[in-house]
């Protein structure tokens, strides 16, 4: 059985990596359409001016906030009117894949620099496309990976620390549904089965997010590159990117696309709906208790969501749910990499299962401090 894995060509990673770009792009190219998210545009378009300055000319357009045809398109126009001849990517999941889809359709090279560890899209072949209202619409598989991904660690600890998190939510998911296709046999993004190397890494980047998580959100939370957040930043951006698409996807992604049919969860992020297809998963695949326990207490500790509550969905009612699972059961979702079938009904029940785990764990959290309170208040009146 033949195998494949796919890489992105040059990986540059570490705190201040920015004032490197103009070096890196004019490797692909003279004349650039940088596409910028609007708080890149507002917050660094003036270090990346610098950066790019004398290496290579450059035409900035500000990313349209969703990843469409639409937009798509509008950029489209503007590489014919201006002759780009590389396109530069920089911002968040959305704006890089609608950079690598403009890339693909004009025939250009592409770099790709996120401004956030949110997602593992930067390293990927694919843009996810979504309708101009934020509902999932299609995967646009791409025939390469972006030629450069430049990754500025001192950026991505200045984001508010609900991106990072949401970025291991998303990274979470790799190991599951890489070992899911490994166990299948079933294909990853190239349509061949992956190869020792992509399961050992999405393996790797499990590991990585057990062990580092936690330290690595402290760190964002103050606004510091350590060690754990360049481990962590790693471990959402390339082991998750290279472990997804040389693994496969599975469960946890198809679970989010059924999520984003409902309106209720267009605020939150793409990671921490994937974290809920994580959670359902657990109970799709018959994991033991102990792995139940450790997933749901990572994501306790690193501010993912645990019951649907958290992604807008507490007052869903069961019709709702129905068409989430009626849209990851969807013909040609990546839910049928699951080495056994799947359907609708159990999708439901997964999802039913895994909110009453999280609400009851929630549950015991509250009622611990709310005993911890009451000993407390009993110890000081005991004192006086």
């Amino acid at each position: 059985m033949l195998t494949t894995a796919i890489f992105p060509s040059r990986y540059v990673q570490g705190a201040n990596a920015l004032t490197v770009l103009g070096e890196e792009v004019a490797r692909l190219g003279a004349r650039a359409l940088v596409l910028e998210s609007p708080s890149v545009a507002r917050e660094l378009g003036a270090a990346i001016d610098d950066s790019l300055q004398g290496r290579c000319r450059a035409t900035v357009e500000v990313f349209g906030r969703e990843c469409c045809d639409a937009e798509i398109d509008r950029l489209k126009t503007v590489v014919a009117e201006t002759g780009a001849d590389v396109i530069v990517g920089i911002g968040g999941g959305k704006a890089i894949d609608t950079a690598k889809a403009v890339a693909h359709f004009c025939g250009l090279p592409v770099a790709v620099v996120p401004s956030l560890a949110s997602t593992d899209a930067p390293c990927s072949a694919l843009s996810v496309i979504y309708t101009a209202h934020g509902e999932f619409d299609r995967y646009l598989v791409l025939p390469k990976n972006p030629e450069l991904v430049l990754v500025d660690t001192a950026v991505i600890a200045k984001a508010p620390a609900r991106f990072l998190s949401a970025g291991m939510g998303d990274a979470l998911s790799t190991w599951f549904e890489a070992e899911s296709c490994r166990i299948a046999r079933a294909g990853n993004m190239t349509g061949r089965c992956g190869n020792m190397s992509a399961y050992a890494l999405a393996r790797l980047c499990f590991d990585t997010l057990m062990e580092y998580g936690p330290l690595s959100l402290r760190a964002a939370e103050a606004g510091g590159v350590t060690p754990a957040l360049e481990r962590i930043v790693e471990a959402n951006t390339l082991l998750s990117g290279l472990g997804f698409e040389s693994g496969g996807l599975g469960a946890c992604h198809a679970i989010h696309n059924g999520l984003t049919v409902l309106p209720q969860t267009h605020a939150y992020w793409h990671g921490e709906k994937v974290t809920i297809g994580v959670l359902a998963a657990l109970f799709l695949t018959d994991q033991t208790p102990a792995m139940v326990d450790k997933v749901f207490g990572f994501c306790e500790a690193v501010n993912l969501p645990t019951t649907l509550a958290d992604i807008g969905l507490g007052e869903a009612s069961e019709a709702e749910l129905c068409k989430v699972a009626e849209a990851a059961c969807a013909p040609g979702e990546t839910i049928h990499n699951e080495p056994h079938e799947i359907n609708p009904q159990v999708v439901l029940w997964a999802l039913k299962t895994a909110d009453a785990e999280g609400r009851r764990r929630k549950a015991v959290a509250r009622d611990g401090k709310a005993t911890a309170i009451a000993e407390s208040s009993r110890w000081h009146l005991m004192v006086a």
